[in-house]
C-alpha cells in the first residue's frame, strides 16, 4: 500500500505567505492545501537563526503530521535561516521521503535574467539582510552580478497596521528606496525580499526610477513549485487533488481572518492551532 495523500502545506510567520498562496493556487488550483500562519510569534525578521529555526521547524512538523508530504516555507526569514538545517539534518530523521522547499532560491535561479546592468537589489527584512542568503544564492546562478542590499524594518508594520496606502507609507517607501539606490546607481532589478512588500509594490514602483524592475516572489514560487511537481512525479502522486484550502493560525482568528482576506484577495476562514 502508498502512503495515503495529502494536501500542500504552506508556512509563514504571519500573513506574508498568502500572497505566495494566492498565486500557487492561481498555478496549481487542482491541489489541496494548508496554510499555518505563526502569527502568535511573529515577526520571525528581529529573531535570531536559532530561534527561527526551532520556530520554523516545529511548524513544519506540524503539518507533517496534518497529512502534508510537501511543505513550502512562503517566508523568506524561514527559509534564510531554516531552510537548509531542516532540509540537510531534520527530514532525513523525521521522514527522508517528505520535502520542504523555500523562496529564495527560485527567485536568485531568475533574477539575472532581468538585470542587464549585472547590478541587482534586495529589499528585505533585518533577518533576511543579516543572513547573507541572497547574495550567496545569486553568486551560485549569476557570479558576475553584484548584489545590494536594504533593510526595510517599518514596511511590514505600515502592512499589518493597514498603513500600506497612507502618506506615512509613502514616506519610509522613498526613504528606504534612496539607502539603497545610493549604494549604486546603475541597480536596474529590485526583488522584494519579502512576501508582505506586494502591497506596497504599486508606491514601491512609484518611486523608483522608470527603468528599474520589481520583481515579486509570489509567482515566480508558484511557477517553481509547478516546475517542482512536473520533475518529481512521485512528489506530485502524493499531493492531493480535491482542490481545498485550509488556514490555521496561533493567534486570534477573528483578527487573522480580516487581515488575511486582505493578502489573499478572497474571503479567509481559519481555525486557532495551539503549538
Amino acid at each position: 500500500m502508498g502512503k495515503k495523500t495529502g494536501p500542500i502545506g504552506v508556512f509563514d510567520s504571519g500573513y506574508g505567505g498568502l500572497t505566495v498562496l494566492k498565486e500557487i493556487v492561481k498555478e496549481l488550483p487542482q491541489y489541496d492545501y494548508i496554510y499555518l500562519g505563526d502569527n502568535g510569534r511573529a515577526p520571525y525578521g528581529i529573531r535570531s537563526f536559532e530561534t527561527v529555526y526551532h520556530y520554523t521547524l516545529e511548524c513544519v512538523q506540524h503539518l507533517f503530521r496534518m497529512g502534508c508530504h510537501l511543505v513550502v516555507l512562503a517566508c523568506n526569514t524561514a527559509s534564510a535561516k531554516a531552510l537548509r538545517t531542516i532540509q540537510q539534518n531534520d527530514l532525513p530523521g523525521i521522514d527522508p521521503e517528505k520535502r520542504v522547499l523555500g523562496i529564495i532560491r527560485p527567485t536568485t535561479e531568475i533574477v539575472g535574467d532581468y538585470s542587464k546592468s549585472r547590478q541587482v537589489g534586495i529589499f528585505g527584512t533585518s533577518g533576511t539582510v543579516n543572513s547573507q542568503s541572497y547574495p550567496i544564492e545569486i553568486e551560485k546562478f549569476f557570479p558576475d552580478i553584484t548584489v545590494y542590499q536594504q533593510a526595510c524594518p517599518m514596511w511590514v508594520p505600515l502592512v499589518e497596521n493597514n498603513e500600506y496606502s497612507s502618506e506615512g507609507a509613502d514616506y519610509f517607501i522613498n526613504k528606504y528606496i534612496r539607502q539603497l539606490m545610493v549604494q549604486s546607481g546603475d541597480i536596474d532589478t529590485i526583488v522584494l525580499g519579502c512576501t508582505h512588500y506586494p502591497l506596497l509594490a504599486d508606491k514601491i514602483q512609484a518611486h523608483l526610477p522608470p527603468d528599474v524592475t520589481l520583481l515579486s516572489q509570489g509567482t515566480i514560487a508558484a511557477k517553481s513549485l509547478a516546475d517542482y511537481l512536473e520533475r518529481h512525479p512521485e512528489m506530485a502522486a502524493k499531493c492531493s487533488t480535491g482542490g481545498t484550502r485550509e488556514f490555521y493560525t496561533t493567534d486570534d482568528t477573528e483578527t487573522f481572518d480580516r487581515q488575511a482576506g486582505i493578502f489573499f484577495e478572497e474571503p479567509v476562514s481559519s481555525k486557532h492551532l495551539n503549538l
